[in-house]
């Protein structure tokens, strides 16, 4: 079986040297770049507010009523109405 090489303290201590000064540079460079800025909302039509309140208060009711479920709900509710299927999205996004 071969025998380990063997290191001295020193070239330990250059190898964290290293180490440490590559992580430094590494996080240096990463904070230069400045975060973008988040999208603005977009505006919501009247008629999608109104049926995002709906659907908001048919979950509060199934929560009351015990049924942890959900709530169906379609994106376009009647021809000729608004397509509210990004704001619903934007909307309910975090509850997925």
């Amino acid at each position: 079986m071969p025998k380990p090489l063997r290191m001295s303290r020193c070239t330990w201590i250059a190898a964290w040297v290293v180490v440490c000064v590559a992580g430094i540079a590494a996080t240096a460079a990463l904070n230069a770049f400045p975060v973008p800025d988040p999208e603005p909302e977009k505006p919501v039509s009247a008629e999608c507010a109104e049926y995002i309140a709906d659907i908001e208060a048919q979950l509060a009711k199934a929560e009351r009523e015990g049924n942890d479920d959900g709530v169906l709900a379609f994106s376009r509710s009647r021809v000729g109405a608004d397509d509210c299927h990004d704001a619903l999205l934007d909307h309910f996004s975090g509850d997925r």
